[in-house]
């Protein structure tokens, strides 16, 4: 049998075997089935660059050859034990920064190959297209096929899909290492006509998404704490995911969360991830454990968790409504807990009031449709999938293409009222470890009458 005869009966003969692998993995992980085929993708993205690249090793030594080998396998084999394994055991509560990060490395590797095969892909095509239109003209003109220096622009779309891979994997390690911690404080003034006087000039920092179990150390969650306290906020409040999986990630930070001061306290209310829902827990009673231990480490920092409930801030005798939700989705992957009614019960009558949910789509779907009194609504969640590019002018992330409302500042125009949403880009991260373009964000609202 020929070597491409060989070549293609494996890989026939592994597409007849994925049917029976998808039965036996789904009966071993059922909660992590729907994963399969993306397991198989990678897998068909890391055999198809393999074959195009191994040619390219042939002259080294068998010792090199075999460490170049498991050096490209072992991120396939990582992201499956891992992931196969996280149905089972809570391996992510084990050492979350480790785990984090081996995760994180994984998803760099993976979108620095898919780049350099979409590249290659390119060069195959070109290749194929070239030979049968060669080949026609062959037929026709009886002329003999040259190959000639066209041949060799695939050979360029190669090169140029190895460069454009590494300089991503580049960019994307650097943005692990720098940019993660490379804290912006962005400033936002906004006109409320109807603010009362005492309230005029309120600074109000937000912050969002700390994902403590992403952290390595505590030194950027101080160095965070550090910031916002020389901003001299009159409020702090903070819009969700304090952490990964469980409450157990926030522990080592607590001095350096409690340090966290503003003149009239510090306001939190709880995002998708602060439920443990991403856990397998032994039992509900564990689950609930984590949620009570989640409350109590709130009560320890001095942070006033808002759950479905609203605080009157007074000063002078006038009123400004801090309204908090639990988290309400638009998306059934998330909790739709948020009771926006039951939140805004006795605060109807505040000339301002300012809501905080976590997730942007609340806004979409509920406040600026049914509840337009509500002046300022602060979100986050989306982490403008901390990948992008943002100019003065211009802004664009993946995150366009699933949150309408995704990072900044938006207006409700269907409204004579001023009515604003705020989506921050969040301080942590979650999923991969780092930040490129899409940097971690403090925010400073300044409030005008």
């Amino acid at each position: 049998m020929s070597k491409l005869r060989t070549k293609y009966f494996l890989i026939i003969l592994l597409i007849v075997l994925l049917v029976p692998a998808y039965f036996l993995f789904a009966e071993a992980h059922p909660k992590t089935a729907e994963r399969f085929p993306f397991f198989v993708f990678l897998l068909a993205v890391d055999i198809y660059l393999w074959y195009s690249v191994r040619a390219k090793f042939k002259s080294l030594s068998m010792p090199v050859r075999f460490a170049v080998g498991l050096l490209y396998w072992i991120p396939l084999v990582a992201f499956l034990f891992l992931t196969s394994i996280s149905s089972i055991n809570n391996v992510n509560l084990a050492h979350p920064p480790l785990i984090s990060y081996i995760v994180g490395i994984t998803v760099v590797i993976y979108f620095a190959k898919l780049i350099t095969v979409i590249f290659f892909l390119m060069a195959d095509l070109y290749r194929i297209i070239l030979f049968v239109f060669k080949h026609a003209r062959a037929k026709k003109t009886g002329k003999p096929i040259h190959q000639g220096a066209n041949m060799n622009r695939g050979k360029f779309l190669r090169t140029v899909g190895l460069a454009t891979g590494g300089l991503f994997f580049s960019g994307m390690v650097i943005g692990m290492v720098k940019w993660a911690h490379d804290f912006r404080v962005r400033r936002v003034s906004l006109n409320f006509p109807h603010l009362p006087g005492p309230f005029d000039g309120l600074r109000i920092v937000q912050i969002s998404d700390l994902h403590l179990g992403s952290w390595a150390s505590v030194d950027p969650i101080e160095e965070a704490a550090q910031i916002i306290n020389e901003l001299n906020p009159d409020l702090v409040l903070f819009t969700g995911d304090l952490v990964n999986y469980s409450t157990k990630e926030a522990f080592r930070f607590r001095e350096a969360l409690r340090d966290i001061k503003a003149r009239h306290g510090v306001y939190a209310i709880l995002g998708n991830h602060d439920y443990g829902d991403y856990v397998n827990w032994p039992s509900e009673a564990d689950k609930l454990e984590n949620m009570t231990s989640l409350y109590s480490f709130f009560n320890e920092i001095g942070w006033k968790l808002l759950r479905n409930e609203n605080h009157i801030l007074e000063i002078e005798g006038e009123r400004l409504a801090l309204i908090g939700v639990e988290n309400w989705s638009a998306s059934n992957r998330f909790p739709k807990l948020g009771n926006l009614g039951k939140a805004i019960a006795g605060a109807e009558d505040s000339p301002v009031k300012i809501l905080m949910s976590h997730d942007p789509t609340h806004w979409e779907k509920e406040v600026s449709l049914k509840y337009q009194d509500i002046d300022l609504t602060l979100s986050g969640h989306t982490h403008g999938f901390q990948f992008g590019v943002e100019l003065k002018h211009f802004k664009w992330s993946f995150a366009q293409y699933v949150y309408k409302y995704w990072a900044g500042l938006y207006k409700n125009e269907e409204t004579e009222k001023s009515q604003y949403l705020y989506v921050n880009r969040g301080l942590g991260m979650i999923g991969y470890p780092g930040r490129v373009g899409i940097l971690p964000e403090i925010t400073l609202f300044t409030l005008n009458a």
